[in-house]
């Protein structure tokens, strides 16, 4: 286990290459928990996420021969970028294993740092294999994403970052995917101050830290179904699982529509984009118990691509109430449609898409399906609409959050 002067030795070490990312204060979140609230932006990070923390501090306390001889790194994401930058910045080789699959934006976004990129395997696993595999015939040296002391090294310098700039913070929130970032976050946090509670926050289709401390240690969950793609962790690291262990107080767990609904919020109102991995510790703000503390988000990485942020967006329009879609039945005669239309004019709704379908509702001959989708500004809005239509005679249908955006991107 790592000592506090570890960490600090680390963070001169990253001195050169990393960005200070500054707090910044959200009055957003801070009134939707009732805490006083801080992020922590490692979006705004070089390549993007925490990540090349870890791989720069692990590849600058290598061995002169081993930087002779090559680092190498499965990745689909961050942790590819960040290898290739700490490896090219310390004048070493990188090799990076990718999924056939990967987004060529990825691809290229590593190959620009200098590293060589091989794509092998339709998983993550197979690309690891893949790595294991060339590591074992060329000697390379392999810098794991999580589950190495250096690397969860390297990510504790954002604790000490953190308490140098807010000393009094009382609960740090951190994301887990396979556990390196809270690892070190959590370790040198309590080594700073003691008294200060660590809570993770994992999606709730990939909660594999809750599993591990559930079973006693790390287990392989059934599957992974989440949004949050780079934290679809099925198995924890040994390694992470013994820091969670010992350091964190808490793991709280959030929905895809939770990191929906924060990702609208980061992006209107503090104009932050953060990935869906990224963005868990923001997520699980409303999850924490604490009232009127001192909190940080860490947010920690934004490396997301522009059809996501689209889909984002919309859906968390619908999970904010700003968006509402309902069906009607309506009598098949004229008129009907204008007088639905003037309801929603006098109630300040402006309407997005209008969907008429006479052939749609045959049970009932002489009525047509109306699906109707709205702007609106939020629940109470939502309801005053419903009454109004229900005191004109109309028995709507809201349509639920998981139909309706597929009803908006149609």
């Amino acid at each position: 286990m790592h000592k506090l002067y570890d960490f600090m030795e680390a963070r001169e070490r990253l001195s050169t290459v990393t960005v200070k990312t500054k707090l910044i204060h959200s009055t957003v979140f801070s009134n939707e928990c009732g805490n006083d609230v801080y992020i922590k932006p490692e979006n705004l990070q070089r390549t993007g996420s925490f990540k090349l923390r870890g791989a720069y501090n692990k590849i600058a306390k290598l061995t002169k021969e081993e930087k002779e001889r090559g680092v190498i790194a499965s990745s689909a994401g961050n942790h590819a970028q960040g290898v290739a930058l700490a490896a090219q910045r310390l004048g070493t080789q990188a090799v990076i294993v990718m999924p056939r699959h990967t987004p060529l934006i990825k691809v290229d976004a590593t190959k620009q740092y200098g590293a060589d990129v091989v794509l092998a395997g339709d998983i993550y696993d197979e690309a690891y294999a893949k790595a294991k595999e060339l590591q074992e015939a060329n000697g390379y040296v392999f810098v794991h994403p999580f589950d190495d002391p250096d690397v969860i090294e390297g990510q504790g310098t954002i604790a000490l970052e953190v308490l140098e700039e807010l000393p009094d913070a009382d609960v740090l929130l951190v994301p887990i995917g396979g556990g390196g970032l809270i690892a070190g976050v959590a370790a040198a946090a309590k080594m700073k101050n003691p008294q200060i509670k660590v809570i993770g926050v994992e999606p709730e289709g990939a909660a594999s830290a809750k599993a591990a401390l559930d079973q006693g240690g790390p287990v392989d969950l059934d599957g992974v179904s989440t949004i949050a793609d780079g934290a679809a962790v099925k198995k924890i690291g040994g390694l992470t699982y013994e820091y969670i262990k010992q350091y964190v107080d808490e793991i709280v767990t959030v929905s895809d529509y939770e990191l929906m609904e924060a990702f609208l919020l980061l992006a209107e109102k503090h104009k932050i984009v953060g990935e869906n991995a990224g963005i868990l510790s923001v997520a699980g703000l409303k999850k924490i118990k604490e009232k009127g503390k001192k909190v940080v988000s860490i947010l920690s990485g934004g490396n997301i691509d522009v059809l996501t942020i689209a889909s984002m967006i919309t859906k968390g329009l619908i999970v904010r109430g700003r968006i509402f879609t309902f069906s009607v039945n309506l009598p098949d005669k004229p008129g009907q449609l204008v007088a639905v239309s003037e309801i929603l004019a006098n109630e300040n709704a402006n309407v997005v898409k209008l969907e008429h379908n006479q052939f749609k509702n045959l049970d009932r001959f002489h009525e047509v399906e109306l699906q109707v989708t709205v702007e609106t500004n939020g629940e109470d809005h939502i309801a005053k609409i419903t009454k109004a239509m229900k005191d004109a005679g109309y028995d709507i249908h809201r349509i639920n959050s998981h139909e309706v955006h597929d009803v908006v991107e149609r």
